[in-house]
């Protein structure tokens, strides 16, 4: 593995900052291509009792974006939806290692558990 300096960590939040964001799993059903946008996919999660369309910038990121479907993965499913290239998200696809300049890795649970299932 190349050498790697990990980020500074960002400033302390209370926990109940941490405790307001919902993160669960879904499985990435479906990918496509947002043709106004060079980053930009549409993601369909399921979340076990319903679906959301999540915007992610994994376009440029993977040879293959939609070698992600049929993945399960770990969501922010509480954001307020976000408007962007025409189309709305209704959360965030938790994706490591880009910001820091790493070939992205979907935060993935370690075995398969129901749609819906949430982390903390």
């Amino acid at each position: 593995m190349a050498q790697f300096t990990p980020a500074p960590i960002k400033p302390a939040v209370a926990v109940a900052a941490l405790e307001a964001l919902d993160i669960g799993v879904g499985t990435i059903e479906h990918a496509e291509e947002i043709p106004r946008s060079d980053k930009l996919m549409k993601l369909t999660g399921n979340f076990g009792d319903h679906s959301r369309t999540i915007l992610a910038g994994i376009k440029k990121e993977r040879s293959n974006p939609r070698e992600i479907e049929g993945r399960q993965a770990l969501f922010a499913v509480n954001p307020e939806p976000r408007k962007m290239a025409g189309e709305s998200s209704e959360g965030m696809l938790f994706d490591i290692g880009c910001a820091d300049g790493v070939t992205p890795a979907l935060a993935v649970p370690e075995r398969a558990v129901p749609n819906g299932t949430r982390a903390g």
